[in-house]
């Protein structure tokens, strides 16, 4: 799914809903700024990894909270089933 397709498509923005989200195995792929702190991102990636959930890594906070239609960055976003 293209950056641009983000702020149409069902999603939950930030690290804390993603990893909830994960958690109950509700996620297509997850999106992740490439800029994040790494021990913000770090326990997102192992549970993508243990859960199988494809990542993609995009340029930046901004860049991500941007294609998602906030005026904020975001360290993830997590695509819905």
């Amino acid at each position: 799914m293209a950056l641009e397709e983000l702020k149409n498509a069902k999603l939950v923005v930030g690290t804390k809903q993603t990893l909830r989200a994960l958690s109950k195995d509700a996620v297509l792929q997850v999106y992740i700024a490439g800029d994040a702190d790494q021990r913000v991102i770090f326990p997102l990636q192992e549970m993508c990894s243990s859960k199988g959930v494809a990542t993609v890594t995009v340029a930046s906070k901004a860049v991500l909270g941007k294609a998602c239609g906030i005026d904020v960055g975001t360290a993830s976003v997590a695509l819905l089933k």
